[in-house]
């Protein structure tokens, strides 16, 4: 069987993989398909993980042995077929490709093709390009954050800052307040 997996990004709409790769093959083997089609190193920690049909993480495939408990199946991407964790079509999967920022490819098992076998991986579509493969951390943390604490800020246009107290919230005349009286 050959699996068809469509790729896209949540960060570039133009960017688009779809891949072709054996039913038997690792998921190792997908790994480097991705990383080639996208002209990203493989020098990262990256992961797929397994999700429902709402993208909710499920069960993680690491690139290493992470060591964890005993309690929980780990699968590793070089010891582990496709065809062990992936079964029916429209099959929800991420693909961490920048861990220290969570930034990940989002991939669905698009069709599977019965009767048929791949010796090797291609990328059978490629549109756009790849967003970078690490944030550079130095580069955004040098662009100006300053926060704008104008009239918009809070939500409201006709919020006033010379009418804001900095020293909290006035309680009004006709409320006291009472250390020595319990709360009810």
């Amino acid at each position: 069987m050959v699996y068809r997996f469509t790729i896209i990004s949540d960060e570039n709409d133009d960017f688009l993989r779809e891949v072709k790769i054996d039913s038997e093959a690792t998921f190792y083997e997908l790994h480097q398909t991705i990383l080639q089609s996208c002209n990203y190193s493989d020098d990262q920690m990256t992961s797929f993980f397994i999700c429902d049909e709402n993208w909710e993480k499920e069960q993680e495939i690491t690139l290493e042995d992470m060591g964890g408990s005993s309690d929980e199946d780990n699968y590793i991407m070089r010891e582990t077929e496709l065809n062990e964790l992936l079964e029916d079509e429209k099959q929800h999967l991420l693909y961490v490709f920048d861990p220290l920022a969570d930034r990940v490819f989002f991939i669905e098992l698009s069709e599977i093709i019965t009767g048929q076998d791949l010796e090797k991986a291609i990328c059978s579509k490629k549109r756009g390009e790849a967003p970078e493969q690490l944030l550079d951390f130095d580069e955004l943390m040098s662009k100006d954050t300053s926060m704008d604490l104008g009239e918009n800020f809070y939500g409201d246009e006709d919020f006033d800052m010379d009418e804001f107290d900095p020293d909290g919230f006035s309680m009004g005349d006709s409320v006291s307040l009472d250390e020595n009286i319990p709360y009810e």
